[in-house]
């Protein structure tokens, strides 16, 4: 137990995923995405991991190897490409003998004023975001349908509720994340189905301060009500909870990860 303040350690893996086909896109780097891979791997399950940064893919599979004794198949994969979408949702098909779970981690931000946003800079974000998301649902939706199970984790954001200037692509894109997961849910419910959605307000990573305007991460971070950002791993847990059967009757749910008050 801790203060809150201080982060508290990690907790181990107590096999919710265990031998479960798990899918995690935008799984390279220090962020979310490669604290989810640890944590799925930790949880037992058989693990593909993607993304479209190939040697940044291949660092977190040897990562994750060396910390739990298996490497996880990596798979290059550019989420606004569907063709690249449809080859790693074949491949994983394969490799796993069907997908249990798929966690959609890939999002992309920035900042700008909406009068200086150019068309080239929203459609980046929108595309990645939520043309991504799409992308991936459609093409993993209809094998789960055909064997009338899985789960689909969708990676959101609070600010998808939430104002904050400089954000309005990136705003825009995760609501229509969360959208799209209450969506997709009903949907895939009648199939067996699940979808979910994290909605994170701070993951605290060494990427993000290179992609933050100077002292806003310090302005979020007051915000927060334990006075620091979450971890990448405590956004991870309750990605997994999400696919775990522990939520067995959550679907269409966007659950806050944050401490915000206001």
């Amino acid at each position: 137990m801790t203060d809150g303040a201080t982060p508290p350690n990690e907790p181990p893996g107590r096999g919710l995923l265990d031998g479960l086909g798990v899918v995690i896109t935008a799984a390279a780097g220090t962020g979310i995405g490669g604290a989810l891979a640890r944590r799925c791997a930790a949880e037992g399950a058989r693990l593909i991991v993607s993304d479209a940064h190939e040697r940044r893919l291949g660092e977190t599979a040897d990562a994750v190897a060396e910390e739990f004794g298996t490497r996880p198949v990596a798979i290059p994969c550019d989420v606004t490409d569907d063709d690249s979408v449809r080859a790693l949702v074949a491949t994983a098909e394969v490799e796993l003998g069907g997908i249990d779970v798929w966690m959609n981690n890939a999002g992309l931000g920035g900042s700008g004023l909406i009068t200086e946003l150019t068309d080239d800079e929203w459609n980046r974000v929108i595309g990645v975001t939520l043309t991504g998301t799409f992308a991936c649902l459609r093409a993993v939706l209809p094998g789960m349908y055909e064997r009338r199970r899985g789960a689909i984790v969708n990676n959101a954001s609070v600010l998808g509720w939430r104002a904050q200037e400089r954000q309005a692509h990136y705003a825009a894109a995760k609501a229509g994340v969360m959208a799209l997961t209450r969506s997709a849910a009903v949907e895939a419910a009648p199939h067996g189905v699940r979808v979910n959605a994290v909605a994170p307000s701070l993951a605290m990573h060494p990427n993000l301060e290179k992609v933050t305007p100077p002292g806003l991460l310090e302005e979020l971070v007051a915000k927060e009500a334990f006075g620091r950002a979450a971890e990448p791993w405590e956004v991870a847990n309750v990605m997994v909870f999400l696919a775990s059967d522990l939520s067995t009757y959550l679907t269409g749910e966007v659950v806050s990860v944050s401490s915000q008050h206001p």
